[in-house]
C-alpha cells in the first residue's frame, strides 16, 4: 500500500515580498531600489513514494529543501504538483507545536492527545504508556516551561507515537536528547511501521539514518539527486 505519494512537486518562496502590498508601492520600492525581490525554489519537480511498513529517511545539507518537503507533506505549505497521503498523519515537524508551556505534562498529554483525535477514554488508557515512555514520571505535574529541550523532545516524541499514527512525520527531533532515547524512538518507529505504518524522518544523524531507514532520498537545492537503500545513499552523501 501506498501511504504517500510525492508528484511534480514544487514551492517558491517570494523574498521581500510585502503581503497585500498594491501595484504603487511596489512600483515605488522598484524603481527606489528598496527591498530587492527576488525567488527561490525550495522544491523542484520533486516526486517520490512512501509505502505502508517502510521507514524513509531525507537527507541533504542545510537549506537543501528538507524540511520544506516535509511541511508540504503535513499540509503546512501550499504547493504546486499532488501529493496523495493514506492514513492518519501526525508530524512532530516542531517540538513546541501543540505543547503549552504554562500547562503542566500531564494537561499537555491530555491537549495534544485530544489534538491528535484520541478520546477521553482513549488517553486515560494510553496515559501511563505515554509517562512510562518518555521516562518523565517526576514530572507529570510539573509546567513545561520548566523542561529543558530534551525533556520536551522525550513528550512529543512519546505523545506522537501513542496516537496511533499511520504516518509519522518526524523533523529533526533526534538532534536534542541522549542517545538511549534516541535508539529506543528509533526502534518505536519500527515497531509503528510493522503495523502498516510509514514513518518519514529528516535528520543529519546519518548514522541513525542507516541504521533504522529502509529506504532513503537525497536531496540538494530543491531536487531529488538520489533515492534508494539506506547503505548506499549515505554512502553517496558522505562523498
Amino acid at each position: 500500500m501506498e501511504r504517500i505519494i510525492v508528484e511534480n512537486v514544487s514551492k517558491r518562496f517570494r523574498i521581500g515580498f510585502k503581503r497585500n502590498q498594491g501595484f504603487l508601492a511596489r512600483l515605488i520600492d522598484f524603481f527606489s531600489g528598496k527591498e530587492p525581490k527576488k525567488e527561490i525554489w525550495a522544491l523542484k519537480n520533486v516526486s517520490f513514494n512512501a509505502k505502508a511498513g517502510e521507514v524513509v529517511g531525507i537527507i541533504g545539507e542545510n537549506g537543501s529543501g528538507k524540511s520544506t518537503l516535509l511541511r508540504a507533506i503535513a499540509g503546512i505549505y501550499d504547493y504546486s504538483g499532488e501529493i496523495k497521503t493514506n492514513g492518519k498523519i501526525i508530524s512532530l515537524i516542531n517540538l513546541n507545536a501543540g505543547l503549552q508551556s504554562r500547562l503542566t505534562m500531564k494537561d499537555n498529554i491530555f491537549l495534544c492527545c485530544s489534538l491528535f483525535g484520541i478520546s477521553q477514554k482513549g488517553i486515560k488508557q494510553k496515559f501511563n504508556s505515554i509517562v512510562e515512555f518518555s521516562e518523565l514520571g517526576n514530572f507529570v505535574d510539573t509546567k513545561l516551561y520548566q523542561f529543558s529541550n530534551g525533556m520536551l523532545q522525550r513528550l512529543a516524541f512519546s505523545i506522537a507515537a501513542h496516537c496511533n499514527p499511520e504516518i509519522l512525520l518526524l523533523d529533526e527531533v533526534f538532534e536534542v536528547g541522549d542517545e538511549s532515547f534516541r535508539i529506543k524512538s528509533a526502534n518505536k518507529i519500527k515497531e509503528i511501521t510493522k503495523k502498516n505504518g510509514t514513518g518519514i524522518l529528516v535528520s543529519h544523524d546519518l548514522e541513525m539514518i542507516e541504521k533504522h531507514c529502509d529506504k532513503v532520498v537525497l536531496i540538494d537545492k530543491g531536487e531529488i539527486i538520489k533515492e534508494g537503500k539506506a547503505k548506499e545513499i549515505v554512502k553517496r552523501y558522505k562523498k
